[in-house]
């Protein structure tokens, strides 16, 4: 009998389960017939007419996890705790899921040094209804997560700017967003990603026209990235930045 692999991630039986359960609960909504459509057709409809978001399309997604699938959740904490990120920016939030993976990752990454240092995830979701079920799901996952997160709610590209007067730096960025807020996103942390933080964007090859301001930006090596799609489902950007280089 070969031996039992050991787990992605370090986390208690309390967090695991709740983790179990809201991917088990993403993965059915996104299974869907509905889902199906309501994709297909957003990305024709971008195709043929340009990117754009409606309030119809607000509507059908309040109630939707959109959330990173399990193995780029686990890929992602994998990378936060490899180079040891503290402070983590999150453009997305939706329910927590992907949160709670970089919650688990800052946390222990603070508590791993040697002495007991600071560290916090800076979420951001535009829906009040989800932002109230974020904080639900954080506050059910305990201590091991919700301490280490604060969770901005409105539009991205009010919030953040008073909040990056508090950080000296980012290691690391999650961009998991309507595709026209990627690159803005990316443009207002620029000058605080410290060298070598890492930019992950999900859907990168699947959505590649819609990302195509974005991709074009970290792709041209005056702007100090280097990138690569990873083969995870959809594409997974890895982007990392270095400047000097």
């Amino acid at each position: 009998m070969a031996p039992k692999s050991p787990p992605t991630i370090t986390a208690s039986p309390r967090v695991i389960s709740l983790l179990d359960k809201l991917h088990s609960q993403s993965q059915a909504q996104e299974s869907t017939l509905s889902m199906y459509t309501f994709w297909i057709v957003y990305l024709l409809k971008s195709f043929f007419f340009g990117n754009f978001w409606s309030k119809k399309n607000d509507d059908y997604m309040r109630d939707k996890f959109i959330a990173l699938e399990r193995e780029k959740c686990e890929f992602i904490y994998l990378l936060a705790r490899t180079i040891g990120a503290r402070y983590i920016v999150e453009a997305g939030t939706s329910f927590g899921v992907s949160t709670t993976y970089l919650a688990l990752a800052a946390g222990q990454n603070a508590h791993t040094q040697s002495a007991r240092l600071e560290a916090k995830v800076i979420a951001t979701e535009k829906e009040a209804s989800k932002a109230a079920k974020a904080r639900e799901n954080w506050r059910i996952a305990g201590q091991e997560v919700e301490p280490w997160i604060k969770l901005l709610e409105g539009d991205l590209l009010e919030t953040l700017p008073n909040e990056l007067n508090n950080m000296d730096s980012i290691d690391m960025l999650l961009l998991d967003i309507w595709t026209p807020l990627a690159l803005p996103t990316l443009q207002l942390l620029k000058p605080k990603l410290r060298p070598g933080a890492i930019v992950i964007t999900d859907l990168t090859q699947i959505a590649r026209g819609l990302y195509k301001e974005l991709l074009d930006y970290i792709h041209d090596p005056k702007n100090g990235f280097r990138t690569m799609t990873t083969p995870f489902s959809g594409g997974l950007e890895m982007t990392v930045y270095l400047p000097e280089c």
